[in-house]
C-alpha cells in the first residue's frame, strides 16, 4: 500500500476519499485554487498546494500544475475523483511520468471509453446492445441533420467527450436542429474541450440504470449489482438508489453480465461504471464512465464495501477482496443530492457564502458526504453541490422514509437550494410506488415546483419572536435598566409593531413572554434560546423549535422542515419594491458571456432569446420578458460578468414607435 496519496479534487469527492485514505493510515495531499484556499477539503488533508487561479482550466484541469504538486508533495499515488481530469488518458500517463500511481484504469481504456461514439462501436463488437443512433467521425451539420432525419425525430443530442447533461440536447423536430447543435457543441466545447456529438433516438419513458463493475490487473472482473438513477433535471441525477426497484433477478444478471463484458472487452482495472437505459424489457448500453461515480455511497450502503479502498488496493496491485459469488445485497438505499441552486427558475444554480449549515449528523442508517461547511462559499468557478445525503433501510420503503428525516434536519441559509424540491420528491406517491423514469420531474412538475407559499401567522410569530430575542440578549449585554426591552411603562405595559415585507406584528409585552397580533390572530406567546440556537417557541400551547437567521433585513425561518424567507422592513424608509422597473436586464449569477444573440436596434419578442449565459458549466438564457427594442448591449462575447449586471436594455415598443 501507498504512504501518501494526492487527490486531484475538490469539494465532497476529495473529502470523502481522504477518509478512506486517512483511515489506511495514507497522509493526505490536497490541491486548491486560490478560490479554494480556506475550503473544506483544504482543511481535511494533511498538507496542500496551491495550483492557480480560480477558472478550473487554469487548475483543476491544468495537467502541468497538478503534476508540479505532485513532485513537491513526493505523493506516491494520485486519485483523479471525478469530473475535471478523471477520465483524461494523457493526466493518467502524466501521473506515471512524474512517478506517482494514477488511481484509476489504464490509460487505454479511458481511451477506449472517452469518446462516446467509439465507445458504442466497441460495445457493439462485444456483444453489448446500444441505443440505435449515430457515433460517426463526420460532423457536419447535414451529416448530423441526415442521421437525425433517418433515426426519426424525437432524437438525444449527446457531447461525445462527456457526460453530466453537458451539451446534451432533446430535439423534437427538423426546425429545431440547428440551433441545438450549436448549443451543444459550445457547451461540450466548455466542459470538456471537445465539441465532438453523436445523435440517439430519444426514448419516451426510459429508467436510467447503471451497474457498477469491478476488475483488477489478476484477470479479476466482477460487478457490485446495479443503481437506479432515473431522478434527473436538466438530464442530470438527483436521486439514486440501489438495487434498482422491480429488478428481477434474470434481468440483473444479463445486465451484470453485459457490464462486466464491457470491462473486459478494453482491459479495464479499477472501478467503473456502465450505464444503460431500460425500457420495456430493453436495455441499451449508453456509456462507460471509467471513474468512481457521485452516487457509488449507495452501493456501498447496500454491499458494506468502501470502494475507495477497493480503489487503492487494486491500484497497489493486490487482487479484488471478493469475488462475484461472495457478494449479496443487503436492504435498501437511496442518495439525495443537496445542491445550491434554484428549482423554481430552472434549477438555476446559486452562489453565495454558506450563513447557516446544518446536516444530519452520520448515525444509524444515514450518512453524509459534504464538501463544505457553515461560513464556505458556493463559487460560481464549480459544481454547485453542497452534500449528498445517503440513507439505508431494511426496504426501501423504510430508506424512503429514513430520507425525508434527513431532508427535514437540514437547513441552509445563504444561498438558495433544492432541499423543499428533493423533499416533495421523497414524499411524491408516484416516487414511494418506484414509478420512475427520466421524465419523472417534468410529469409531475405542478407538485414537485409550485409556487412558493406566502410566510403564515406561524412563520411572522417566529421572526418576531427572534427579533425580540435578539433584544433581550443586547440588552443583558448592556447590563443597564435603560436597555430594558420589557416594555415596561408608568400604567400598563407597551405595544409596538414590527413592520415586515410579508405583514405586520403588533407586540404587547408580559412579565412571561409576548402577545401577539398577527393578522388578527391573537397568539399568546413564549420563547427561548436554546444552546444549539434554535428558537424553542410555545404558541398558544403549541411547543415547537424552528431556526432563525438574520442576514441583514432577511430572516431565514426554517420550521417543520420548511424553509420562509421574510424581509423586515423600516416603515420610514421607502421600499426599493417602488422603484419603477428600468427596462434592464441583468445577470442572474456570476458568468461569462458565451453568446449575444441580438444587436442594437434590433426588435424581439417576448421569450425571444437575447444573451447566452456561461456559468457553473451550464449554459443559461436570457430571454425578453417583454415586446421592445434592443436599446443598449454593454458586454461583449467572452466578457465576465457579475452577478446583477446589465447585459442591455430594451425599450417598450410604444417608445421604440416615437
Amino acid at each position: 500500500m501507498f504512504r501518501s496519496i494526492l487527490v486531484a479534487n475538490r469539494g465532497e469527492i476529495a473529502c470523502r476519499v481522504m477518509r478512506t485514505a486517512r483511515r489506511l493510515g495514507l497522509r493526505t495531499i490536497a490541491v486548491f485554487s486560490d478560490a479554494d484556499r480556506d475550503a473544506l477539503h483544504v482543511r481535511t488533508a494533511d498538507e496542500a498546494h496551491r495550483i492557480g487561479p480560480p477558472a478550473a482550466r487554469d487548475s483543476y484541469l491544468a495537467i502541468e500544475r497538478i503534476v508540479a504538486a505532485i513532485r513537491a508533495s513526493g505523493a506516491e499515488a494520485v486519485h483523479p475523483g471525478y469530473g475535471f481530469l478523471s477520465e483524461n488518458a494523457a493526466f493518467a500517463e502524466a501521473v506515471a511520468a512524474a512517478g506517482a500511481v494514477f488511481v484509476g484504469p489504464p490509460p487505454a481504456a479511458i481511451r477506449a471509453m472517452g469518446s462516446k461514439s467509439a465507445a458504442k462501436a466497441l460495445m457493439e463488437e462485444a456483444g453489448v446492445p446500444v441505443v440505435p443512433g449515430y457515433h460517426g467521425a463526420a460532423q457536419d451539420d447535414a451529416t448530423l441533420a441526415a442521421a437525425a432525419t433517418r433515426i426519426g425525430f424525437p432524437v438525444l443530442i449527446k457531447a461525445s467527450a462527456g457526460g453530466g447533461g453537458r451539451g446534451m440536447r432533446v430535439v423534437d423536430g427538423a426546425a429545431d436542429l440547428a440551433a441545438a447543435l450549436e448549443s451543444a457543441r459550445r457547451e461540450a466545447a466548455a466542459a470538456f474541450g471537445d465539441d465532438r456529438l453523436l445523435i440517439e433516438r430519444y426514448l419516451g419513458r426510459p429508467r436510467h440504470i447503471e451497474v457498477q463493475v469491478f476488475a483488477d490487473r489478476h484477470g479479476g472482473a466482477l460487478h457490485l449489482f446495479e443503481r437506479d438513477c432515473s431522478i434527473q433535471r436538466r438530464h442530470q441525477k438527483v436521486i439514486e438508489e440501489a438495487p434498482a426497484p422491480g429488478m428481477t433477478a434474470d434481468r440483473r444478471r444479463a445486465m451484470g453480465d453485459a457490464a462486466v463484458a464491457a470491462a473486459r472487452a478494453i482491459g479495464y482495472e479499477g472501478a467503473g461504471t456502465v450505464e444503460f437505459i431500460a425500457e420495456g424489457e430493453q436495455f441499451f448500453f449508453m456509456e462507460m464512465n471509467t471513474r468512481l461515480q457521485v452516487e457509488h455511497p449507495v452501493t456501498e450502503m447496500i454491499t458494506g464495501l468502501d470502494l475507495v479502498e477497493w480503489q487503492l488496493r487494486v491500484a497497489a496491485g493486490e487482487p479484488m477482496p471478493l469475488r462475484q459469488e461472495d457478494l449479496a445485497i443487503s436492504g435498501h438505499a437511496v442518495e439525495a443530492r443537496l445542491y445550491a441552486e434554484d428549482p423554481l427558475h430552472d434549477f438555476r444554480p446559486s452562489t453565495g457564502r454558506l450563513a447557516h449549515l446544518r446536516l444530519p449528523a452520520d448515525g444509524e442508517g444515514v450518512r453524509v458526504d459534504a464538501g463544505v461547511a457553515a461560513g464556505d462559499a458556493v463559487s460560481v468557478h464549480y459544481d454547485a453541490m453542497i452534500a449528498k445525503l445517503i440513507v439505508h433501510g431494511a426496504t426501501r420503503a423504510d430508506a424512503v422514509a429514513r430520507l425525508r428525516t434527513a431532508l427535514a434536519a437540514t437547513e441552509v441559509v445563504g444561498v438558495t437550494t433544492n432541499r423543499d424540491f428533493l423533499t416533495r420528491v421523497a414524499a411524491h406517491p408516484a416516487f414511494a410506488a418506484a414509478e420512475l423514469d427520466t421524465g419523472f420531474i417534468a410529469r409531475h412538475r405542478e407538485a414537485l415546483l409550485p409556487e412558493p407559499a406566502a410566510a403564515g401567522a406561524v412563520v411572522l410569530a417566529l421572526a418576531a419572536l427572534h427579533v425580540l430575542l435578539a433584544e433581550q440578549a443586547a440588552a443583558a449585554r448592556e447590563n443597564s435598566p435603560w436597555a430594558a426591552r420589557d416594555g415596561w411603562r408608568v400604567g400598563e405595559r407597551a405595544r409596538r409593531k414590527l413592520t415586515f415585507r410579508e405583514g405586520t406584528v403588533v407586540v404587547g409585552y408580559r412579565d412571561e413572554g409576548w402577545w401577539l397580533d398577527v393578522a388578527g390572530q391573537a397568539i399568546d406567546a413564549r420563547a427561548a434560546r436554546a444552546a444549539d440556537g434554535r428558537i424553542r417557541a410555545d404558541l398558544d400551547g403549541w411547543i415547537l423549535s424552528a431556526t432563525v437567521v438574520a442576514a441583514g433585513d432577511v430572516l431565514t425561518v426554517l420550521v417543520d422542515g420548511a424553509m420562509h424567507r421574510v424581509m423586515r422592513v423600516d416603515p420610514m424608509t421607502p421600499s426599493a419594491a417602488a422603484e419603477a422597473a428600468s427596462g434592464s436586464l441583468t445577470a442572474p449569477m456570476p458568468g461569462r458571456i458565451a453568446r449575444i444573440m441580438v444587436q442594437v436596434g434590433d426588435h424581439v419578442g417576448r421569450g425571444q432569446p437575447l444573451v447566452v449565459l456561461e456559468a457553473m458549466k451550464m449554459e443559461h438564457t436570457i430571454a425578453a420578458p417583454a415586446d421592445g427594442r434592443v436599446a443598449a448591449l454593454r458586454y461583449q462575447e467572452g466578457d465576465l460578468v457579475e452577478e446583477g449586471a446589465e447585459l442591455l436594455s430594451l425599450e417598450a415598443e410604444e417608445k421604440a414607435a416615437c
